[in-house]
């Protein structure tokens, strides 16, 4: 259906504009009269030279799933019908790819198809956990509470997320920094003193050789530096995509002394946040294992995951194969056995992924304070040893004199 642009006043006088779709110019008019709006200028809207090149389209982000979730939750709730709720939401999107995710959605759904199933085809925006809870609320007639959890899930995964990558970006900025001023001291500034030197006719201290000797080599090698750092980056990724590599690297991470802790108290966090909204909206528990097994993101956790729906399959408790995996804290393991022992696995679950949002804040706040001191030192120790050593000469000068 084309697109139209129009501007025009409303019963105040005052300016409006905005785009709609419809069958005609016509019917464009006919829908701007009927809301007391006299229209001064109706145009199709011309297209976008870059519609069907990706990569120059704006990306849908997670905030926007979010939103989508909650005000398609307040609109069920209000008692409006799906049509209606697609066709306000996608009018108003602002994101341009977004916008044709929805109008899709909205065809399928007027075509006869679920709501689950119009989702379902758009796996890069709605993953197997959100596409299987709108199952189970259209399931149950429940979609409002469903969207609403979503929500408030994806929300608090966000958040998650947001702390630890805070965590991680001090760091690796101030390692960044202190490589391109070292960069910047070696290649550049160390030179200008080396001419300097030579005019002096002694012999350096074994420190300023040591620096010299290393400029040169950065000087003369710096294209061979770059090229096998490159290389070692696409080996690595290589081997992190074969089945062998990403086993070994995934649990090497979760073994690392600070990181590693973190990362281990995260995986526990969204496994069990994921695992109690899936099965509070009545997703059945080998389904929803599955679905979390998947969204891991550590091949560790995921055949720990595994291992435990393999169990349940067989008639074991859920408790058991997490403890045996080695991967869970044994609090965890045994805080899921009383939830299983008491009917209340879902409230459980959810309790225990309050607890570790909680230590996941408490350990972001250590490693940060852990950090700061050792970055300190490091750049001290090399920034500051560069410089010593380079003035090493002039002290000695100075003190022949």
């Amino acid at each position: 259906m084309p697109v139209y642009q129009w501007v025009g006043k409303n019963r105040l006088n005052k300016v409006q504009k905005g785009e709609m779709e419809a069958l005609s110019e016509a019917a464009v008019r006919a829908s701007l009269v009927r809301q007391k709006i006299a229209p001064t200028r109706i145009k199709p809207k011309p297209k976008d030279l870059f519609e069907n090149i990706s990569f120059l389209q704006p990306k849908v982000k997670e905030k926007d799933i979010i939103l989508f979730a909650r005000q398609f939750s307040t609109m069920i709730d209000a008692g409006l019908p799906i049509i209606q709720c697609l066709d306000i939401l996608h009018t108003q999107q602002d994101n341009t790819t977004f916008k044709k995710v929805l109008k899709q959605v909205k065809e399928s759904v007027e075509g006869g198809a679920t709501m689950a199933e119009a989702l379902k085809a758009f796996p890069k925006h709605f993953d197997a956990l959100f596409v299987n809870m709108i199952a189970a609320g259209e399931a149950g007639g429940i979609l409002d509470t469903i969207l609403r959890r979503l929500a408030a899930y994806m929300e608090k995964a966000a958040r998650l997320k947001a702390r630890v990558k805070g965590a991680m970006t001090y760091p690796l900025a101030t390692l960044a920094i202190a490589v391109i001023v070292l960069a910047v001291i070696l290649v550049f500034v160390i030179p200008v003193f080396e001419e300097m030197f030579a005019d002096f006719g002694s012999e350096l201290p074994a420190a300023t050789q040591f620096v010299v000797f290393l400029s040169d080599m950065v000087k003369s090698k710096i294209l061979y530096i770059i090229a096998a750092a490159v290389l070692f980056g696409f080996a690595f990724k290589k081997y992190y995509a074969t089945e062998k590599g990403r086993d070994a690297t995934d649990a090497l991470v979760l073994k690392l002394p600070v990181f590693g802790m973190l990362l281990r108290k995260v995986a526990v966090a969204k496994f069990t946040r994921t695992m109690g909204t899936m099965l509070t909206s009545g997703v059945a528990i080998l389904e929803a294992l599955d679905i979390v097994a998947k969204t891991s993101g550590n091949r560790s956790v995921e055949k720990a995951i595994y291992n435990v729906r393999s169990g349940i399959a067989e008639g074991r408790t859920m408790a058991d194969p997490l403890t045996e995996s080695g991967v869970f804290p044994p609090m965890v393991c045994q805080m899921i056995s009383v939830g299983e022992s008491t009917g209340a696995l879902d409230a459980m679950l959810e309790k225990i992924a309050d607890f570790y949002d909680e230590e996941v804040d408490q350990a972001v706040e250590n490693m940060t304070a852990l950090i700061e001191p050792i970055m300190l030192v490091f750049l001290g120790v090399t920034i500051g040893g560069l410089v010593i050593a380079m003035y090493l000469p002039i002290f000695k000068l100075a003190g022949a004199i």
